[in-house]
């Protein structure tokens, strides 16, 4: 039997909201029980890119603003773990964002590299304008 599993989350655009949306990638993780795939190591890179993207809405995108709000979703569908984050805020480059890891000290700022980050532990990421929002979306394959 194939999992399929989608879930649908809204919320606002605080930072107060970052660790909870973490779990949820942790918790889809772990309950992946028809695949071989380390389920720790799965759920910590769900946790890592799904608060890396909402930071990037809610400080970038969004400018803080908390009337905002951020829409999630994730879904498992066969060995894939697809992740869309929908924001309405200022959208950005994402051709030309970092693609490489910091080498010199003045590349070793605290901020800047979630892009990279999320690029990093995701087999696919894409970016676009759809209906009205920007749609972040990340795709993970287990086996």
């Amino acid at each position: 039997m194939i999992e399929k599993i989608h879930i649908n989350i809204k919320v606002p655009n605080e930072t107060c909201y970052l660790g909870l949306i973490g779990k949820i990638g942790e918790d889809l993780a772990h309950t992946l029980t028809r695949s071989a795939v380390n389920r720790e190591v799965l759920g910590y890179e769900l946790n890592t890119v799904l608060t890396e993207a909402m930071a990037n809405v809610i400080f970038h995108a969004n400018k803080g603003d908390p009337t905002r709000s951020i829409e999630i979703t994730l879904s498992v569908e066969g060995n894939r773990i697809i992740i869309k984050i929908y924001d309405e805020g200022h959208g950005f480059d994402a051709a030309n964002q970092a693609l490489a890891a910091p080498c010199t000290p003045d590349d070793l700022s605290e901020r800047g590299r979630g892009i990279f980050i999320i690029r990093s532990l995701m087999d696919s990421v894409t970016y676009k304008r759809m209906n009205g929002k920007h749609v972040l979306e990340m795709v993970k394959t287990f086996h």
